[in-house]
C-alpha cells in the first residue's frame, strides 16, 4: 500500500502578518511548513508533493528542509492548487490531503488516518465537537437566529481518502468550482466518510497571535530534555583549524580522525545526549575509514535529522570554546552563522563564547582546544 501526501501552501497569508506568508514564517524553531513535512516523512509517506504559489520555489525548498519532496506550483483557487497537486502525486493508494497552515500534524495522527482508510472508508478526516453556542448574525453583526449545536462538529486537515476515490471525485468536478474542503468533493462524488477525533494543536494560522497560541499547545504535549557534550583535540601541523564549520587561520592545525572540529563535535553529542541516542563515537566509529577527514557538517546533519525523526524541535544550542589560541571573537558571527544554517535555527538560539583555563593544564599550556556544548530539545513526553 502506497501513501502519498499533498500540502496545499499556495496561499498569502496576508492576515496572520510577519512580512512574508505563515507557511514559511518561524514556528518553535523551524519554518511552519517543515512540520507538516516532517510529520508525513516520518509517518513513512512516500511522495510528499508541495503546491506553492508561483514565484516561491527557493523559498519553499529552504522551509521545507528536504530534497525528497515536490514543489508544484498552485492555482488561484484551493481547489485548483489540489488538483494541481493531486496530478503531481500520481497513482498512490491513499491520499492525505493537508493545509500547509496547520502545522501541529503528528505522525500518529496521519497513522490513524490511513487506518481508518484502510479499515474500509473511502475517506477519514480529524474533527472536534463543537463546545460554543452557535449564533447566526447579519451583516451589521447583530443576531438573528440560533444553531443547534448537536450533530456539528469541526473539521480539520489532514483530510485521507482512497487514491482512486479522490481522484475521480475531482475529475468529475465542474472546472469553475470551488469548495471549502477535499471531503464536499468526495462527499458530492458519494464518498463513505468517517470522522476520527481531532486534536487543538491541529489549529489553522490565521493571525499573528495564532502562533503564540499554537505554540503552547505544542509544548503542552512536550517535555524539554537538555543534553551536554565535551570534545578536545591535540594540537599539530598544520596552518588553520576549523571550529562550526569555520576555517581560522593558525600556526598550528587539529589532529582527529575527521575535521577535528572540536565544537561541532561537543554540540553533536549533546544533540546525541537530549535524544538518549548514545555519542559520536557511536553513529560515526573512529576505526571507520570513511569517516577520515570527514566534514562535520555530516555528523551535525544527522543528529538533526535524528531529532526531526524523533519528533523533536532544537530550540537552543550553547557552545564554549576552551583554548588560549586561536582568538574566537573575530570568527565568533560566523561560527554562530554556520551553525544556526546547518540546524535551521534563528541566529539569536545560537551561542558561542570562548574561555581560558588562565594557563593552566593542556589547553592552558597551548597542547591543545577543548569544546562542550549544551542543546535543548522539546520532544514529545
Amino acid at each position: 500500500m502506497s501513501v502519498g501526501a499533498l500540502i496545499v501552501a499556495a496561499g498569502t497569508g496576508e492576515r496572520a502578518g510577519g512580512g512574508c506568508p505563515k507557511q514559511y514564517q518561524p514556528l518553535a524553531g523551524q519554518p511552519v511548513l517543515a512540520w507538516s513535512v516532517e510529520a508525513f516523512a516520518v509517518a513513512g509517506a512516500e511522495r510528499i508533493v508541495v503546491a506553492i504559489a508561483p514565484g516561491s520555489a527557493e523559498m519553499a525548498r529552504e522551509a521545507a528542509g528536504r530534497t525528497d519532496v515536490m514543489f508544484v506550483e498552485g492555482g488561484a483557487t484551493r481547489t485548483a492548487s489540489v488538483r494541481t497537486g493531486l496530478a503531481a502525486l500520481g497513482d498512490v493508494d491513499v491520499v492525505l490531503i493537508h493545509d500547509a497552515a496547520r502545522p501541529g500534524l503528528t505522525p500518529a495522527m496521519v497513522a490513524a488516518l490511513v487506518q481508518a482508510v484502510n479499515a474500509g472508508s473511502d475517506g477519514a478526516a480529524p474533527a472536534l465537537q463543537i463546545s460554543d453556542s452557535l449564533r447566526r448574525v447579519d451583516a451589521a453583526n447583530h443576531m438573528v437566529g440560533e444553531v443547534e449545536r448537536s450533530g456539528l462538529v469541526r473539521v480539520q486537515t489532514p483530510q485521507a481518502f482512497r487514491g482512486a476515490v479522490i481522484r475521480d471525485a475531482y475529475a468529475a468536478l465542474s472546472p469553475d468550482t470551488t469548495v471549502s474542503d477535499d471531503l464536499a468533493v468526495a462527499r458530492a462524488a458519494g464518498a463513505n466518510i468517517q470522522l476520527i477525533p481531532g486534536h487543538e494543536r491541529l489549529m489553522k494560522l490565521t493571525y499573528a497571535e495564532d502562533f503564540a497560541v499554537l505554540e503552547r499547545l505544542m509544548d503542552a504535549v512536550n517535555v524539554t530534555c537538555v543534553g551536554s557534550g565535551f570534545d578536545a583535540h591535540r594540537f599539530g601541523a598544520g596552518n588553520h583549524v576549523t571550529l562550526c564549520g569555520v576555517r581560522i587561520p593558525h600556526d598550528r592545525g587539529l589532529l582527529g580522525h575527521s575535521d577535528a572540529d572540536a565544537a561541532w563535535h561537543a554540540l553533536v553529542d549533546a544533540i546525541l545526549g537530549a535524544l538518549g541516542e548514545g555519542d559520536i563515537g557511536a553513529h560515526f566509529p573512529p576505526s571507520d575509514p570513511q569517516w577520515k577527514g570527514a566534514d562535520s557538517e555530516t555528523f551535525l546533519r544527522h543528529a538533526a535529522q535524528l531529532a526531526r525523526n524523533a519528533g523533536a524541535t532544537l530550540q537552543h544550542v550553547d557552545i564554549t570554546l576552551i583554548c588560549e589560541r586561536p582568538k574566537i571573537g573575530p570568527h565568533r558571527e560566523a561560527m554562530r552563522a554556520r551553525t544556526a544554517e546547518v540546524l535551521g535555527l534563528p541566529l539569536p538560539r545560537v551561542s558561542v563564547k570562548a574561555t581560558t583555563t588562565e594557563q593552566m593544564g593542556f589547553t592552558g599550556r597551548g597542547e591543545g582546544l577543548a569544546a562542550q556544548a549544551t542543546a535543548t530539545l522539546s520532544r514529545p513526553a
